[in-house]
């Protein structure tokens, strides 16, 4: 009797044994990488943003008045460029996302929306905006042509944020997958023009027509383009770290500005007038991403 109690028990205990490294070898063989997921992460990257060339475009209008009676207008205009050197920044960035395995097979589709604060300028000083213009007596209507400059003491552009959605395809390993993609972006722009002034060449020495420097500032958001191609390491199941290289870019964005002026050259001499322009640019960024994720 105990040696057959005692067989049962060696049996039950062979079968536990064979049942647990059954477990074992299907725990080890099964990938870490989920069919379907939800995730979100938190990382940085490092990015190289390309500015480009501004146009630039400025007219100034005016008014000459002597003792109270006007005597004389004008108006100049006239474009230019600006040429952005190139910023390399670090960057916080946070994602979101969903992927899929087609049935039973590696490959697996998905969506990923991205935000990265990049918060990088690019800056020009001493910028200077020929122009061409003409002013007119108002006793005998006769014109006379002038050159002018408008000077400007800084030209700047900075990207702000930048909003990525991107559907991707990918294929998957046993720890980990890799991806390519490509979608729209939203990105915020600002330009800065600091002390703008307007000069006129009326008898051949350059005249101050606009006076005070003046500030003028444009933001907004911009649609455009990225590509992404990346990959993932699954450190467990829930866990997984994400690199990625994008490449992203705006479309062209144009600011417009206006002011007024009043500039009053000697008691008995007043200019009043006018001052618009605008500026338009596209912003090309590369960088590579760093996060950590967690699926749910």
């Amino acid at each position: 009797m105990p040696s057959r109690v005692l067989r049962f028990f060696a049996y039950q205990f062979i079968v536990m044994l064979f049942c647990l490294g059954f477990c074992i070898s299907a725990l080890a063989q099964t990938p870490l990488v989920p069919r379907s997921s939800f995730y979100v992460g938190l990382g940085g990257s490092y990015n190289s943003m390309d500015f480009g060339t501004q146009d630039v475009f400025a007219k100034g209008t005016s008014q000459i008045f002597n003792n109270g009676t006007l005597v004389s207008t004008g108006v100049a205009a006239g474009p230019g460029t600006v040429d952005l050197p190139t910023e390399s920044h670090f960057a916080p960035a946070v994602q979101g996302g969903y992927f899929r395995h087609f049935a039973n097979s590696p490959w697996l589709w998905g969506a990923r929306f991205s935000y990265s604060y990049l918060n990088t300028s690019s800056t020009v000083d001493n910028v200077t905006v020929p122009q061409v213009g003409t002013f007119t007596e108002v006793a005998t209507n006769a014109t006379t042509p002038f050159i002018g400059v408008a000077t400007v003491r800084s030209f700047q552009t900075r990207l702000q944020h930048q909003l990525g959605l991107i559907p991707f395809i990918g294929h998957s390993f046993e720890k980990g997958f890799v991806y390519l993609g490509v979608g729209p972006t939203g990105s915020r722009t600002q330009t800065n023009i600091k002390s703008l002034i307007g000069f006129a060449d009326l008898n051949g020495t350059p005249s101050d027509v606009s006076g005070a420097p003046q500030n003028f500032s444009g933001s907004g958001w911009v649609v455009g383009g990225a590509g992404t191609v990346g990959g993932t390491y699954f450190i467990d199941h829930s866990w997984f770290l994400n690199v990625a290289y994008t490449y992203a870019w705006t479309k062209n964005q144009t600011f417009n500005y206006f002011s007024s002026f009043t500039n009053t050259q000697n008691p008995n001499e007043t200019f009043a007038g006018t001052l618009t322009g605008s500026s338009s640019g596209k912003v090309s960024a590369q960088g590579v991403t760093l996060t950590i994720n967690v699926t749910f």
